[in-house]
C-alpha cells in the first residue's frame, strides 16, 4: 500500500463516523486498557473517565488492568489481549518496525517526563555533563545511543536500571533514568536530595500516547473515537478534581500515599506534561505531524529502527482535537 493510500486510510476516518454501517458500538461493549506501570497519578484521567461515568456515557465498559515491568502492552494489545495500551510514541514507531500493527490514536502526555536523576551535589548539570559516568538506564531505551550521537560521549556507560531508587540512596554518584513524576518522591523520602535533567532538553521529545491496532481502528473507529473522546474528557478534569481517583489509585496500589500523588498531580500540572503549553501553540490531545515525523527520521538516522513502512500506518489524529 503506498503512502497515499495509507493517509487516506487513517487521516479519512473522520468520515466513516457519518456511515453507520462501518463499526458500532453496544451499549456496554467491553473495551481493556493496558497502562504502562502500576496504578499511578500518570493514568488519572482514565480513571476519571471510568469512575465519573464517561466511558459508560459512551457506551463502552472499560477495564484498566495494571502494567508493570514485564507487562510488555505492546505486544499484549498486537496480540488482541488488550485492545488499548500505554506508552511512549518512539514505542509505537518501534513496535511497526517489528511488524506489530498497531496505531496511536490519542496522547496522555505532551512530552515523555523521562529524565536522568542526579544527585544535587553532582558535577553533571546538563545531559552533556554525563560523559565518564554511568547510568542506570532500561536495556534497549531509544534514546540513549541519541545522546551519545548528539554529545559526542566516548566514555558513557550504561547499567541495566533496577527500577528502584534503592542504589541511588546509597551512592552519591550514582545517576539513573527516572520518571520526574515520581523516582524524585521516593529518593527524597529516603533522605536523598535528588535533581532531574529532562530528556526532552537534548531534544528527544516524544508524546506519551494510547494505542490501538489497526484493524481495530479500520474496523470499528466509531468504538476508537467513543474511547478517545471520553478519555480526554477525564483527562481535562483530572488534574484540577483529582480526590476521588487518587482514593482509587490508592485502593489499586497501596504503596501510593496522599503526598505521593500530590506531588505527582502538581508537576504534570505545573510542567504542562498534559495540558500542553498554549504559549507555543500546544493544545491538549492533539499531535502534530510535524512531530511524528521527526521523532520517525531521529529513530530511523539512529538505525534504531529501518523505517520501511508508512509513517501513517504508525498513529492518526483523526480522533483528536482539530487544528
Amino acid at each position: 500500500m503506498n503512502r497515499f493510500h495509507s493517509f487516506l486510510r487513517l487521516r479519512g476516518l473522520a468520515l466513516l463516523f457519518l456511515v453507520a454501517s462501518i463499526g458500532a458500538v453496544r451499549a456496554g461493549t467491553p473495551i481493556r486498557l493496558v497502562t504502562d506501570w502500576y496504578p499511578q497519578p500518570e493514568h488519572g484521567g482514565f480513571y476519571q473517565a471510568m469512575l465519573k461515568g464517561y466511558y459508560r456515557e459512551a457506551g463502552i465498559d472499560v477495564e484498566i488492568l495494571p502494567g508493570g515491568p514485564n507487562t510488555f502492552a505492546v505486544q499484549r494489545v498486537g496480540m488482541s489481549r488488550a485492545d488499548f495500551g500505554m506508552g511512549s510514541g518512539d514505542d509505537v514507531l518501534m513496535a511497526n518496525d517489528r511488524g506489530i500493527p498497531i496505531v496511536a490514536v490519542g496522547m496522555t502526555m505532551q512530552y515523555d517526563p523521562q529524565g536522568i536523576m542526579v544527585h544535587d551535589a553532582s558535577p553533571v548539570r546538563t545531559l552533556a555533563d554525563l560523559e565518564g559516568h554511568t547510568v542506570a538506564v532500561v536495556p534497549g531505551t531509544a534514546w540513549f545511543p541519541f545522546l551519545v550521537r548528539k554529545y559526542g560521549f566516548k566514555n558513557l556507560r550504561e547499567v541495566p536500571h533496577t527500577f528502584s531508587v534503592g542504589s541511588f540512596v546509597k551512592d552519591p554518584n550514582y545517576i539513573q533514568m527516572c520518571f520526574i513524576t515520581s523516582e524524585p518522591f521516593f529518593a527524597r523520602l529516603q533522605g536523598a536530595n535528588p535533581r532531574v535533567i529532562l530528556i526532552r532538553e537534548s531534544g528527544y521529545a516524544p508524546y506519551r500516547v494510547f494505542f490501538t491496532r489497526r484493524e481495530l481502528v479500520e474496523k470499528n473507529p466509531k468504538l476508537v473515537k467513543a474511547f478517545v473522546e471520553a478519555s480526554y474528557r477525564g483527562w481535562r478534569e483530572y488534574l484540577t478534581n483529582s480526590t476521588e481517583v487518587n482514593q482509587e489509585l490508592a485502593r489499586r496500589n497501596p504503596e501510593l500515599t496522599p503526598a505521593k500523588m500530590e506531588y505527582s498531580v502538581k508537576v504534570l500540572a505545573d510542567q504542562k506534561f498534559v495540558i500542553g503549553d498554549p504559549a507555543k501553540g500546544e493544545v491538549h490531545g492533539r499531535m502534530l505531524a510535524k512531530r511524528w515525523q521527526a521523532q520517525f527520521d531521529l529513530l530511523k538516522d539512529l538505525k534504531v529502527i529501518k523505517g520501511n513502512y508508512n509513517l501513517a500506518d504508525a498513529w492518526t489524529d483523526a480522533f483528536g482535537p482539530k487544528p
